[in-house]
């Protein structure tokens, strides 16, 4: 069965846009888990603009699901991993001051750079992701690199998917064998939706998980949060 993880980023974002702890991060991420998410996300960045470091310590003695801290490696994220022991890291190329993430590691330009940093997670037993795009020749690297998974970035599908279903999910499904081909595990993120989740995991029923936050906070904001779990469950049945 897919795991569903909810990134709870949106939640820090709007706690930190008025100071205080109103919503309370850490309530939140326990609602998630009792409304039946799998998992938990969180992507702190340096400026700590929504998820703190603070809030990756306060959630790790407390989740009962499994937690995913994603994150461009930088030693003072690659200090939290490590210090913080999460079940899995996923490592993003994004730049300090990305808004949100936009594209997938060039695993055959920076392969050794993304040894290094994969050897070290390995090392302390965490299981390391590797955030890439549809080409082919980057998700065989990110097998030689080393990596458990990869996760592909989906936002190229969820733009297309209103125009031709069957074109958008064509490459996903492609990359999607090929990981399963090397041995890689295969997770998936990044403007799926009520609207386009299903169809991605219809036609590619082998995916481990997903990690979804941005849609699926603002559907709370109709539904409430345990429905909007309930249907993002149902996506992936």
């Amino acid at each position: 069965m897919t795991k569903l993880s909810v990134n709870i980023n949106k939640i820090a974002t709007l706690r930190n846009s008025r100071g205080g702890n109103v919503p309370d991060v850490l309530k939140v991420a326990l609602d998630c888990e009792r409304f039946g998410a799998d998992g938990i996300t969180v992507h702190p960045r340096p400026d700590q603009r929504h998820i703190r470091y603070t809030d990756v310590f306060g959630l790790r003695p407390i989740l009962k699901t499994e937690f995913n801290i994603e994150g461009y490696p930088i030693k003072e994220f690659i200090d939290l991993v490590l210090k913080a022991k999460p079940e899995q890291v996923t490592l993003v190329p994004d730049a300090p001051d990305a808004i949100t993430s936009n594209q997938g590691w060039d695993t055959v330009t920076h392969y050794d750079f993304l040894v290094d940093v994969v050897e070290k997670f390995n090392a302390a037993g965490i299981r390391t992701s590797l955030f890439v795009g549809t080409d082919l020749k980057h998700i065989e690297y990110a097998a030689k690199i080393g990596a458990d998974r990869i996760e592909l970035y989906t936002e190229p599908y969820a733009q297309n998917y209103p125009k031709d279903k069957e074109a958008a999910i064509a490459p996903f499904v492609e990359a999607g064998k090929l990981a399963r081909k090397l041995g890689l595990g295969l997770n998936a993120g990044h403007d799926l939706s009520l609207e386009n989740l299903a169809w991605f995991h219809q036609n590619i029923p082998w995916l481990d998980e997903v990690s979804i936050g941005h849609a699926l906070i603002a559907d709370a904001l109709y539904i409430g949060l345990e429905t909007t779990i309930k249907k993002y469950k149902e996506c992936l049945l």
